[in-house]
């Protein structure tokens, strides 16, 4: 039996690096179109620092790519791919994954997501706004959203629908993993 050679999985960071690039674009360019500082963008493109999934939602529009494109694997190999993707997502997050549900979507305004967030941690990132609305419908486990000074308790069956200009905090308050559908609404 032949054993199959992985490949290396290319970060984030590294990605919307070589992207920015390639479109010439400087940070000064990124920030602006973004609204995400400089040092935020560097830290990114280091690996020191996780975009959410808004931020990517941000950056990709920016730059004129599809979102999916930070989050797809550079496996051919079928056998591999879901194994390796879930490690990928392992690697690249703190406290939870997610999944594009909606690839193949560069020039359009609504992108959804399966999320997992662990047990009694928060979904790192996430305390900040964007532009457009949200809406998370929970499929397992208890979370807690905060929208502006309000906060959300939701369960399995339960859902929210909020606009993300408002700051915003989630947080898996369960024993349990929390899984979630989010999709996020760009003007």
């Amino acid at each position: 039996m032949v054993k199959k050679k992985k490949t290396e999985l290319v970060p984030i960071g590294k990605k919307i690096r070589k992207i920015r690039l390639e479109k010439k674009f400087k940070l000064d360019d990124l920030a602006n179109e973004t609204g995400l500082s400089k040092d935020f963008i560097k830290k990114v493109e280091s690996g020191d620092q996780i975009p959410p999934v808004g931020t990517l939602l941000q950056i990709s529009r920016a730059l004129g790519i599809d979102s999916s494109f930070f989050l797809r694997e550079q496996e051919a190999n079928a056998d591999d791919l879901a194994e390796n993707r879930a490690e990928a997502y392992t690697k690249r997050t703190d406290n939870y994954a997610y999944t594009p549900l909606t690839s193949g979507a560069e020039n359009k305004h609504l992108r959804a997501f399966r999320i997992i967030v662990e047990a009694n941690q928060p979904h790192k990132g996430v305390g900040y706004q964007h532009e457009g609305e949200e809406f998370v419908y929970v499929l397992k486990g208890d979370v807690e959203i905060q929208v502006g000074d309000n906060v959300n308790s939701l369960s399995a069956g339960k859902s929210l629908h909020f606009n993300s200009a408002v700051k915003h905090d989630l947080r898996n308050t369960g024993e349990t993993d929390a899984e979630l559908v989010v999709v996020v609404y760009s003007p």
